[in-house]
């Protein structure tokens, strides 16, 4: 009997180049999560596999890079500017094998970019963000950390204000929840206040008490930092 391992190939075709490429995935039996972290970046037990490193699909051939959450669909000039910025001017790497944490945030940072050049939702484009964020912390990179948080933060922002995320997994409850806690993090304490404040005021018609119970916790952590503090 074979031994089942961590990583398995999953097949993808390229709606850039229409090439078909495989990338590595992560068997869920090999993710432990210990707990979740503020801002709900999961925390992994040691000697169990991360997936966020193979959350991407790379395309060997042009390097358009691509998550699930992506839309089929490129607006109309998308596709030659992507051709332009990406593809023309990709040296062709195999990103379907297993990934350092530095090959990772690579990925990443492509399919922000080709998240953007695409005009993807925001919403896609902040989860982009923050799993970058999540990763550096697992470095203790605090700078790049707060980049990213920061370019999160704002993609969040503008997902709630054009209503790009009805339809997703991520409900208003915890978008205003992760505009506050992204707020509190990179320091922005009156957003932070206001959206925490709007989660708690929603807590008699909510189905994720879950939810409204972090925002408590992270205001009142707030409050007795300005209390220790002093005026």
């Amino acid at each position: 009997m074979t031994q089942l391992v961590p990583l398995y190939d999953k097949k993808y075709t390229c709606s850039m180049c229409e090439n078909s490429f495989t990338t590595k995935k992560v068997r869920s039996r090999f993710v432990k999560v210990i707990r979740f972290d503020t801002d709900f970046a999961p925390l992994y037990a040691d000697g169990y596999e991360n997936p966020n490193f193979y959350y991407i699909n790379v395309c060997p051939d042009c390097g358009y890079s691509f998550t699930d959450d992506f839309s089929s669909y490129f607006p109309p000039g998308a596709k030659q500017v992507i051709q332009e910025k990406i593809c023309s001017q990709w040296v062709p790497h195999n990103y379907g094998e297993e990934r350092t944490i530095q090959e990772a945030v690579n990925t990443f940072k492509l399919a922000a970019y080709s998240s953007m050049l695409k005009k993807e939702k925001h919403i896609v484009t902040a989860g982009l963000y923050i799993r970058i964020a999540w990763l550096y912390r697992t470095t203790d990179n605090l700078d790049q950390e707060m980049r990213f948080l920061k370019l999160a933060l704002k993609e969040y922002t503008e997902s709630y204000s054009t209503g790009d995320y009805k339809g997703t997994q991520v409900s208003e409850l915890r978008l205003m929840y992760l505009i506050g806690e992204l707020s509190r993090r990179v320091g922005q304490t009156q957003d932070a206040v206001r959206f925490f404040s709007r989660v708690i005021e929603k807590q008699r018609q909510s189905v994720e008490p879950q939810i409204v119970e972090l925002a408590k916790e992270r205001w009142q952590e707030m409050r007795e930092e300005q209390t220790v503090g002093g005026p």
